[in-house]
């Protein structure tokens, strides 16, 4: 690891640059919520226009049909390109925490640091909790964690870290987030049974309840529905089950998930856990320190620029082979955020920053990038604002939907109304965030 400068808090580096905003850093933010709002759109309509509208069982290569496979999450383990975005954005959040906290230190001192470190985490687990609906469906469907709740918790306990430990006790710490998060996972016993609609229906039918077995079949989210006789099954079957098992990593059959089960209350995404839950927000916390990590080599002025993109990049391979090997053991699965995962998705995002960084800030290519800097200052509201919205491309079809998109499909090409959609949508979404930026109206929480 490249000697950083230490935190302001323990001595006020001599060497480090002022705390400027990088373009790059905006640049890539907006990038990533760029697909985040609708840009997958994009691809699959030029997927079914590049098929003739059949893109199921469709053979030989395609790009687009690359791209589009690309941009859907994998089941369970594996890794795509979907996969990437949301740790993207809790690496990048880790980077611009360096700048932000360490100009509040140099001016304010670390009390006031934590105390903003702590208004901005309620404020963001506030509007995450409303994001979800809020109270808006009464209990128990109410989702206590998700997205935004995560984002919110990485950003408090990374900048907890940052403001209070130098970079090699931090190192530490993200070595030991990984590393006990895999030895919880690998060696901690759990119940011998796998938490899902299908395997529930098999335990009820062996006890002769066909009518359950049926509300299994149909895989609503049960977590949600006030004194559900099948949630009751459910928790009734797992206190029941005796058999212990350690080191399994099967969808349901894990112990972040059955952690969720047991004490995370309200609605859970995939009706018995969360993708955002409680243990698996451990790792989470190592993505946010990578980003700090990086922010720190951009910060330092010990390393020229030609220095700080080998660093990046070099990082940036190294982790995503070592993820690849770990998750030969332990598989790189987003959904429980593994610690294989966390390498390969930090590994990718550290390259997709030395790119930036080399393109915008050192190469001083930036008139491509603008749209991405005005979305990448107000990524929250973008995603606060489609969310309202139900999503740009709801609101593009106000204008190019019905008979003008269906036009296109039947006059120009099966796909082509799709890709209208899309493109007024995302056009919508960049024509609000530049009106924002042009008149420096920022949501910064």
């Amino acid at each position: 690891m490249p000697e950083l400068a230490t935190s302001p808090v323990q001595n006020k580096p001599v060497s480090s640059s002022p705390a400027k905003r990088l373009m790059s850093v905006d640049a890539l933010r907006g990038f990533d919520m760029f697909w985040i709002i609708g840009a997958d759109a994009l691809v699959d309509a030029f997927n079914r226009i590049s098929h003739g509208g059949k893109t199921e069982g469709a053979t030989g290569f395609s790009i687009f049909g690359f791209l589009a496979n690309q941009l859907d999450h994998v089941e369970w383990a594996g890794f795509h390109f979907e996969d990437l975005i949301f740790p993207l954005f809790v690496f990048i959040m880790g980077v611009s925490l360096v700048f932000s906290l360490t100009k509040q230190i140099e001016t304010g001192g670390r009390k006031d640091a934590l105390k903003r470190l702590t208004r901005r985490f309620i404020l963001m687990f506030a509007i995450a909790l409303l994001y979800s609906g809020g109270v808006a469906y009464g209990w128990p469907d109410m989702r206590l964690l998700g997205v935004l709740n995560r984002i919110a918790l990485c950003y408090f306990f990374g900048g907890l870290i940052f403001i209070y430990f130098k970079p090699k006790m931090m190192a530490g710490m993200a070595v030991a987030l990984l590393a006990g998060y895999w030895a919880m996972m690998n060696f901690i016993p759990i119940r011998d049974i796998r938490l899902e609609n299908g395997n529930l229906a098999k335990l009820a039918e062996q006890r002769g309840d066909a009518k359950l077995a049926a509300v299994f079949k149909e895989g609503k989210n049960i977590s949600e529905i006030p004194n559900s006789p099948a949630w009751a099954f459910a928790q009734s079957e797992f206190a029941k089950t005796t058999n212990m098992t350690a080191g399994k990593f099967e969808p349901g059959l894990n112990l972040a998930n059955h952690i969720d089960f047991q004490y995370l209350p309200g609605k859970k995404w995939d009706t018995y856990y969360d993708p955002e839950g409680w243990l698996s927000t451990l790792p989470a916390i190592a993505t946010c320190l990578f980003g700090i990590f990086a922010g720190l080599l951009l910060r330092s002025t010990n390393y020229c620029d030609k220095s700080k993109l080998i660093y990046l990049f070099s990082f940036g391979a190294a982790a995503v082979v070592l993820g690849l090997l770990w998750g030969i053991q332990f598989p790189v699965i987003k959904k429980i955020w593994s610690s294989s995962f966390v390498l390969v998705a930090g590994g990718y995002s550290a390259m997709l920053l030395g790119f930036f960084y080399w393109a915008v800030d050192v190469m001083k290519w930036q008139a491509w990038c603008q749209p991405f800097v005005w979305m990448g200052m107000n990524s929250i509201t973008i995603y606060l604002v489609g969310n309202v919205i139900g999503g740009f491309r709801k609101l593009a079809a106000r204008f190019v939907g019905g008979d003008i998109r269906m036009f296109f499909e039947d006059h120009v090409a099966i796909g082509a109304g799709d890709l209208l959609v899309a493109t007024v949508g995302l056009l919508l979404a960049f024509c609000l965030v530049r009106f924002l930026y042009q008149r420096k109206i920022f949501l910064r929480v």
